[in-house]
């Protein structure tokens, strides 16, 4: 699970709730009011924030009617208000909706048929558990890797995000010191493609891992865990294949379990592969998601192989109120056969390379383009002031968002240093929509720089 604007614990292209007076009087009163009722903690994307009333596909709609693109949001990933996920959930919401400890067809059918799309040890005999959110399903997945290996350490790359419970939180380096990293965690760096040879990378991921894993031992906290979101979302999107393979062997030579956290990368968002993991050639112990899941209705969850749980399950009762009701997996089934009916997974492939073939066209006229990476429906573009240097730029990458906005497009930016644009529309995403991305990033473009 990556965070969708914050870096090092700073706000990437947000609102500046210090800068109201370029607003009109009803946007100010309106953020004034959110502001009182909700409080400081939560955040507005963009200097001037988006009001939205009403979803379709691929947009968004304010009050007065005007039409956004919507290139951002995985949440709705098969887009806003699909008339299956809705007819769906009105469905069992209308029939029941309750917790697991009764006998009920929707939770099984679900896992029977989501079980055998992540292969290896998973589809051979693993099971499901179900949470409310992408940092439950983190949660629960920590919890289970520390009581099977009776170790406490965890490893992360050095910007990731997997959560807001007080234990993810606390692997979540992204947050800076908004919430520091836990005494039993350690870093390793990103696979960055863009800087370093892409036939080492995981290798020296490998090598990192190790060394951290020896720490942890020698600090008495042992390895529990490696995490890795598969897309390296917070780090700055990085999408080189097999890079996991080799760390995730240094991993099980360490006694830790593998998690896949599958939040930002599955569900046929990287286009050749349903799940981000299955690009490196693994076999994780525990894959989380969240997000995209339910399409916009809280359904979370892990999946696992069996004798990972087997005495976690024995020792621990496990319950969640709402994680696998009725409605949740009506929802989470909708999407599923949405998915695969409307064969997505590869309209995030073709979509996915026009959108790079697309940016890669503008990087031959403006130099501040460095590097378009990415798979599926998920790109990162960085940019540099400099493409000898490539010194990141997060002043230019914060004009762009925010330029774009005012053509109604939305988009974010992500990496350690802000300077990466993070496109990650609804993997429904039509040519059209690409070809309106491409058209009002030109336009910005070639204000930015000229």
């Amino acid at each position: 699970m990556t965070s969708s604007i914050s870096t090092r614990g700073k706000m990437v292209n947000a609102f500046d709730p210090n800068s109201l007076y370029h607003l009109d009087p009803l946007r100010r009163a309106a953020i004034e009011r959110r502001t009182r009722l909700l409080g400081p903690a939560y955040r507005l994307f963009y200097q001037d924030p988006v009001e939205v009333r009403e979803g379709r596909g691929t947009r968004l709609f304010d009050s007065e009617g005007r039409e956004y693109l919507d290139a951002y949001n995985n949440v709705v990933s098969v887009g806003h208000c699909h008339p299956k996920v809705v007819e769906a959930v009105h469905k069992q919401m209308s029939t029941l909706c309750t917790h697991t400890r009764y006998i009920q067809e929707g939770i099984l059918d679900y896992a029977e048929a989501m079980l055998p799309t992540f292969g290896g040890r998973i589809a051979a005999g693993g099971h499901m558990m179900f949470t409310c959110t992408g940092s439950e399903a983190n949660d629960l997945a920590m919890r289970i890797a520390k009581h099977y290996t009776g170790h406490q350490g965890i490893i992360i790359t050095r910007e990731a995000y997997h959560g807001n419970s007080d234990l993810t939180a606390g692997f979540s380096a992204s947050l800076g010191t908004s919430s520091p990293l836990g005494a039993w965690v350690r870093t390793v760096s990103a696979p960055d493609s863009y800087r370093e040879d892409p036939a080492t990378l995981g290798q020296r991921m490998a090598e990192e891992v190790a060394e951290q894993a020896w720490h942890l031992k020698r600090n008495g906290n042992g390895l529990a865990a490696f995490i890795a979101d598969s897309l390296f979302s917070s780090d700055g999107i990085y999408a080189t294949p097999e890079v996991l393979k080799p760390v995730a062997d240094a991993v099980h030579a360490a006694g830790g379990l593998f998690v896949a956290d599958e939040v930002q990368s599955g569900f046929g968002r990287s286009g050749d592969a349903m799940w981000g993991f299955q690009r490196h050639g693994i076999d994780p112990d525990i894959v989380s998601m969240g997000k995209p899941m339910g399409n916009g209705y809280p359904v979370a969850g892990i999946a696992l192989v069996p004798e990972i749980v087997e005495k976690f399950g024995k020792d621990t009762r496990y319950f969640n109120t709402f994680g696998g009701n009725g409605v949740a997996m009506a929802a989470a089934q909708a999407v599923f056969d949405v998915i695969r009916e409307e064969n997505l997974q590869e309209n995030a492939r073709l979509r996915g390379q026009e959108i790079q073939d697309g940016f890669n066209r503008l990087a031959e006229r403006f130099e501040g383009i460095g590097d378009v990476r990415g798979a599926g429906l998920y790109i990162g573009v960085e940019l540099v002031t400099d493409r000898d240097n490539k010194i990141p730029d997060a002043d230019a990458a914060t004009r762009i968002v925010n330029g774009l906005r005012e053509k109604r497009v939305l988009i974010s930016a992500t990496g350690p240093d802000a300077n990466v644009l993070k496109i990650r529309p609804p993997v429904v995403f039509t040519e059209a929509d690409v070809a309106w991305l491409l058209a009002a990033s030109e336009e910005v473009l070639s204000h930015v720089y000229g």
